[in-house]
């Protein structure tokens, strides 16, 4: 049994099954298209919608805490009653999370490289760890790019109603609104319009656009990177815009004082806002449909995450230059509803456009992402054989495509972006882990196998990136990790009774031993 769970599939042969006719992918993408891929994915996810929480903290109502019952409080609530923000620190935080990414990203192009297989995380550990650790961190990896995408479809819907505000419509709340509210609903004016707790009520613009992206999605790669590009420079136009414009009215005041909440508060925000950075992970993810992947896939996810670190640092200190940090709590459009509540005009509109073309961006990338992991375990025999399904036109995983875009639509649809940001973030950490893991092991393993991208510094990124990610885990609320213990829980239980008996490992043991083969 133990040897079962901890047998490792060679690099030579997760190449192989990659190369089998009725599962090959189409092979299209550059090192441009990837750069774009990971812009696309980590911008969006967290320029326009959870910077807020970070800069401002994370407050819970009480009012609502004490009239839950017990077990709505234990599965939304943490054991405080908030999250102290960054405040204009939040700068600094971005500043010390891209250091930590930056090792992490070292390590992930050095294995991405060597195995350019579909997968990212669940492949590399795969051939390094064993077929039970592959499977938990492919679990993990399916929760992390599914509650991220629930988190920035629900900051899209805020945008879209950004939008129709604009124009003067304004949709019945009930149809824009998520069905779970935590902390209540108020206005730009602070009128309530929703008391915490449930109501009856969809957010029906986030459940729409990803929808309409997984359509995209099935009918090809080549052409949602054709689209993502296109969103992807409208959405630094952008920000750009925003950063020049706006830095003429940042008063210095407002940065004082610059850590109200100290060190706490900087890490803090860091940590709300980790999960973002995933972006460059779902670079992998694409690696078998690059056409040069030992070049092109450690260009893109180095160029990704320098180019994102710069521009999130530019946007958060002009955003906590030009109004008090304490303003931006519970916003999931802080920039946008900033430059409203500041009049600035068409310069807004082009913020809001620009905006809503990054989240549709990020969730293009990490709907991706999800469908190529659920993909290639299915590949493994660990999932049904059906998602590993090929779609003889397209030559897209269309069943995982599909299946990925309900299973992020409908939550989305139901639930606020704070509590799904939160259960994101501890996955984030322990793939970035298991990566730097990987290369530890392969450096010893197979020290002689040719590698066309090496982690420089010998040792130093593996074990910084294990140790900083550690650290940071360590310091998530309690209840982020019973929630992520209690998903690990429901995928143990699916392992022991489906995965372990069909894995491709586990078939072709048996067929050798029916034949008097090698065993």
């Amino acid at each position: 049994m133990d040897q079962q769970l901890f047998r490792t599939k060679s690099i030579d042969q997760l190449i192989a099954d990659a190369d089998r006719p009725e599962m090959r992918l189409k092979k299209s993408l550059g090192w441009l298209s990837l750069t774009s891929l990971g812009i696309g994915a980590v911008i969006g996810s967290g320029i326009f919608t959870v910077i807020g929480t970070a800069i401002a903290g994370q407050k819970f109502n009480v009012k609502s805490v004490l009239n839950a019952p017990l077990l709505e409080y234990l599965i939304y609530h943490s054991a405080s009653f908030g999250r102290p923000g960054a405040g204009p620190a939040i700068a600094l935080s971005f500043a010390l999370v891209g250091v930590v990414c930056c090792f992490a990203a070292l390590c992930y192009a050095e294995l991405a490289a060597m195995i350019p297989i579909a997968g990212s995380a669940y492949t590399y550990t795969y051939a390094t760890m064993g077929e039970l650790i592959a499977w938990i961190i492919g679990w993990d990896l399916i929760l992390e790019y599914a509650v991220s995408n629930m988190a920035v479809s629900v900051g899209f819907s805020a945008h879209m109603v950004g939008l129709f505000d604009w124009f003067g419509w304004h949709p019945n709340p009930r149809w824009i609104t998520p069905a779970y509210l935590p902390a209540g609903l108020t206005d730009l004016q602070g009128n309530t319009l929703y008391d915490p707790g449930w109501h009856f009520g969809f957010n029906w613009p986030a459940f729409v656009i990803v929808m309409l992206l997984t359509i995209v999605l099935v009918r090809g790669i080549k052409e949602s990177a054709r689209t993502n590009n296109i969103m992807v420079l409208l959405k630094i136009c952008a920000i750009l815009i925003f950063i020049g414009f706006a830095a003429r009215y940042i008063h210095p005041a407002n940065w004082h004082p610059y850590a109200p909440n100290g060190w706490p508060g900087i890490l803090t925000g860091g940590s709300i806002i980790f999960f973002t950075y995933i972006g460059f992970d779902s670079v992998s993810t694409a690696a078998e449909e690059c056409k040069n992947p030992q070049r092109d896939l450690p260009i893109g996810i180095i160029t990704t995450l320098v180019i994102c670190t710069v521009l999130y640092i530019g946007v958060v200190v002009v955003l906590t230059g030009i109004v008090p940090w304490q303003t931006l709590v519970d916003d999931a459009a802080p920039v946008v509803n900033t430059m409203k509540r500041l009049h600035f005009g068409n310069i807004r509109l082009a913020v809001l456009i620009g905006a809503l073309m990054g989240m549709i961006s990020s969730l293009l990338v990490f709907q991706l992402g999800q469908a190529r992991v659920w993909f290639a375990m299915s590949r493994d025999g660990l999932l049904p054989s059906i998602f590993s399904r090929v779609h003889p036109r397209f030559r897209t995983p269309d069943f995982s495509t599909w299946v990925a875009g309900f299973v992020v639509g409908i939550p989305a649809g139901l639930l606020d972006i704070g509590t799904l940001a939160d259960l994101s973030n501890i996955g984030t950490l322990f793939a970035f882990a298991l990566v730097a893991g990987g290369v530890l092991i392969l450096r010893y393993r197979e020290p002689n196998r040719p590698r066309s991208f090496r982690a420089p510094g010998g040792l130093l990124a593996p074990i910084v990136t294990i140790l900083t990610c550690l650290l940071l885990m360590a310091g998530l609320p309690i209840m982020n990790w019973l929630r992520f213990f209690t998903w690990l829980l429901i995928g143990l239980v699916i392992y022991y009774l489906y995965s372990r008996k069909h894995s491709q490992l586990s078939t072709a043991k048996l067929q050798a031993a029916a034949t008097g083969g090698p065993r």
